[in-house]
């Protein structure tokens, strides 16, 4: 019998011990958003104007209003009078970010090198939108600078960026 004790118990010191093992799993998954898209639909327009002996200005609101500073004034005929308006596309209720320019942009008068300059750049919604069922509005106003006997003339600009990216 002492045989069997000693053999059952050098049986058990050899004996392996097992440790349970568990293992779970996961699975992998990725969303593809429609990618935002901005399309210029309206060209900015400050209209005519009109500049005497003393220059000013010209702010252009989101709405298209027009208020004149200093020695501007605004014509009753008021020309083509428009904010720029963007289209802002992508995924459903995304917010986004807008970037205005930051730097002048400069009017050059057609077959002349005289200049003038627009700049404070708003927009409505201002600095973030939100797109509703994937698509949102951008109204952008400015100031244009307007110089004492600024030549009479047609001004226009090259194109300005206006860049919008999801939040």
């Amino acid at each position: 019998m002492k045989k069997l004790i000693v053999f059952a118990i050098a049986a058990v010191g050899f004996t392996t011990i097992s440790h349970a093992q568990s293992t779970a799993n996961a699975t992998a998954s990725a969303t593809i958003v429609t990618p935002i898209g901005i399309t210029k639909t309206t060209d900015m327009s400050f209209g005519n104007i009109a500049v005497g002996a003393s220059g000013g200005t010209v702010v252009l609101d989101t709405a298209g209003v027009r208020t004149p500073t200093g020695g501007v004034t605004l014509p009753a005929t008021t020309g083509t009078v428009a904010s720029a308006v963007f289209a802002v596309t992508g995924s459903g209720t995304y917010t986004y970010t807008i970037t205005l320019p930051t730097s002048d942009v400069t009017l050059t008068r057609a077959s002349g090198s005289e200049t003038m300059v627009a700049n404070a750049f708003i927009s409505n919604p201002s600095g973030t939108g939100q797109l509703v069922s994937g698509a949102q509005n951008i109204a952008v106003g400015a100031t244009l600078t307007v110089a004492a006997g600024q030549v009479a003339g047609i001004y226009t600009s090259s194109a300005f960026p206006v860049t919008v990216n999801y939040n």
